[in-house]
């Protein structure tokens, strides 16, 4: 692992500390407040958030563990484990996604409707906004350092923000009658909630079966073919290991070339992919054009 690459995981880790300290200061809150306010929407959403500290837990121990560097039985490294630790978030996160979803059935069969005293409602609102600054300094950071745990992690605090937000709009509801305002908000949180999570399910298990983005490899195809000695681009596979591209290439080359020559050609197409496409791991395989044989 090279120094930047240590240098952006030691980032993210600052990212997953953010969520934690939030998660845990505003579930604090949020179960004191409603109990004194008698809100059973701020005492689930601060439920919910005592969960999402086990989610940032396991990003930060993916993040912590991708830091390891190669060893006997793991000659790449350990960057997977920040997909997995994206896969446990899903996990959490599509379990208090389907909770809420049946806890609001439950409130709607038993018509269990309460009015709740207003300073729930402003704790739901400040949550919500508290939620929003970590969302949005955990994405950037996230694209900054290409890492899909914290992706993961970012897209989990802005739910938490809209399941806040929804808490608000269904105590002030309370306070007009508007009951029905509750369950609605409930309901809509929920499947927000799930949906976020079966789309980091899906990223995280398409690149743990080795999937790869095939415009993407279209277009480091059509840079290799640029190179003047490169007479055709015979295959080319990629994968991903963590946010590290591995690509193989095997590409046809004049026959009269000597290997020395022909490994300059793979030191400038190596040079290329890390400085133009970001892939810094590429095994690049020469062989004679069949047509000069």
């Amino acid at each position: 692992m090279d120094q930047d690459q240590y240098e952006n995981l030691k980032k993210g880790e600052k990212g997953a500390w953010l969520s934690i300290t939030a998660y845990l200061l505003l579930a604090t809150i949020k179960l004191i407040v409603a109990t004194i306010g008698n809100s059973s929407a701020l005492r689930a959403d601060g439920l919910n958030n005592t969960t999402d500290v086990i989610a940032s837990i396991a990003v930060l121990i993916g993040l912590r563990i991708s830091r390891k560097p190669p060893d006997k039985d793991h000659h790449y490294g350990h960057f997977r484990a920040e997909t997995i630790a994206s896969l446990i978030a899903a996990f959490i996160m599509v379990t208090v996604g389907l909770q809420v979803i049946i806890g609001t059935f439950q409130s709607i069969i038993e018509n269990n409707y309460t009015q709740p005293d207003m300073l729930t409602a402003w704790t739901a609102l400040i949550a919500a906004f508290v939620m929003i600054g970590v969302y949005i300094y955990n994405l950037r950071l996230a694209k900054k350092i290409q890492s899909s745990s914290l992706y993961a992690a970012a897209q989990d605090n802005k739910s938490d923000a809209l399941v806040s937000i929804g808490a608000f709009v269904g105590i002030v509801g309370a306070q007009f009658g508007l009951y029905w305002l509750d369950p609605v908000a409930g309901l809509l949180v929920g499947f927000i909630i799930c949906k976020t999570a079966w789309e980091i399910f899906r990223n995280a298990s398409h690149t743990l079966t080795d999937g790869f983005d095939v415009e993407k490899l279209e277009v480091i195809r059509a840079s290799i073919k640029e190179d003047a000695e490169v007479l055709e681009v015979k295959d080319m596979k990629g994968r991903l290991h963590g946010n590290q591209a591995l690509i193989e290439i095997t590409i046809y080359v004049d026959p009269e070339l000597t290997v020395k020559q022909s490994h300059h050609i793979t030191d400038r197409i190596e040079a290329l992919l890390a400085e133009k496409h970001a892939v810094p791991h590429a095994h690049i395989h020469t062989e004679p054009h069949p047509s000069d044989e």
